[in-house]
C-alpha cells in the first residue's frame, strides 16, 4: 500500500458523483492509496482502522474458517465501501479483501467518523451501501454453493483473468478448490473436462483460457461478480 497524489481524489469523487456526499471538512482527511495485485486491503480478524472507498480495480472477498479452509464470497469493483460495518460497529474485520488487479482506494481513519454522523448526505450514502452489501451477501451465501462446480470454476476463472491476461497458475489449485468450495480431486476432474471441451488448456504450469465466450456460456452468469453486488 502506498499513498498517491492527493489531487486525484477530487477527480475520483467527481467521477462517482460523490462531491456532495463527503462533507468539506472530511475531505481534508481523505487519502488515496494504491494496492498492488494480491495485496490485502483488509484482513480477517484484525482491528479495523480505515474505511476504504474502492475507486479503481477489482478485489476478492473471502472468509477463512478456524480450520484454515477458505471460501470465496465474491469479487467487487467500484463503487464499493470496505470496512465501514466493522468501523461503525466496533467489531474486528469479518472477511479478508485482497486486490486482484492494481487497486486505487480512497480511505480515511475511523477516528473521524463521529464528527460526521449528523451529515445527512454522507449517512444516506453509507446506509445505501450497507443495505446493498447485506442483500448481496445473503444472496451469495444462500446460492453460490448450490451451483455446480462447473459454474463456480467458470465464474472464478472469468473473474481472475481478462481477455489480455487469460492465464492462471496451476500451483494454487488446492487454494482454488477451497475458495470455490470443492475438493481438489473434483476440481481436477472439472478442469480436465473443460480441457476436453477446449475451453481451457494446461500449459507450463498455467491454465490458459482458450475459449472465453465458451467459458462464459458454461458459467451462464458470473455468480461471483454482479453489478449490483457489494463486497465486504
Amino acid at each position: 500500500m502506498k499513498e498517491m497524489d492527493a489531487n486525484q481524489i477530487e477527480t475520483y469523487l467527481a467521477q462517482y458523483a460523490l462531491d456532495q456526499v463527503f462533507p468539506n471538512a472530511l475531505r481534508q482527511h481523505l487519502v488515496l492509496y494504491r494496492f498492488d495485485a494480491d495485496e490485502a486491503l483488509c484482513k480477517q480478524g484484525e482491528v479495523p482502522e480505515q474505511i476504504f472507498f474502492l475507486m479503481h480495480g477489482k478485489v476478492k472477498v473471502y472468509t477463512t474458517s478456524t480450520e484454515g479452509n477458505t471460501l470465496l464470497l465474491g469479487f467487487t469493483t467500484p463503487l464499493d465501501v470496505l470496512g465501514e460495518i466493522e468501523c461503525l460497529s466496533g467489531k474486528n474485520i469479518l472477511n479478508t479483501v485482497t486486490a486482484v488487479t492494481t487497486v486505487d482506494a480512497i480511505g480515511f481513519h475511523k477516528r473521524w467518523l463521529p464528527l460526521y454522523r449528523e451529515e445527512v448526505p454522507f449517512l444516506q450514502f453509507m446506509l445505501k451501501m450497507i443495505s446493498e452489501k447485506f442483500y448481496s451477501k445473503s444472496e451469495a451465501l444462500s446460492f453460490n454453493l448450490l451451483y455446480p462446480v462447473e459454474i463456480r470454476l467458470a465464474s472464478y476463472l472469468l473473474s481472475v483473468t481478462t481477455p489480455l491476461n487469460a492465464k492462471v497458475s496451476t500451483a494454487n489449485l488446492k487454494d482454488m478448490a477451497n475458495l470455490i468450495g470443492t475438493s481438489y480431486r473434483h476440481l481436477n476432474r472439472v478442469i480436465l473436462n473443460f480441457c476436453r471441451l477446449q475451453l481451457l488448456e494446461r500449459s507450463r504450469g498455467k491454465l490458459v483460457i482458450k475459449d472465453r465466450p465458451g467459458l462464459e456460456a458454461a458459467a451462464g452468469r458470473n455468480i461471483y461478480e454482479n453489478g449490483d453486488r457489494r463486497g465486504t
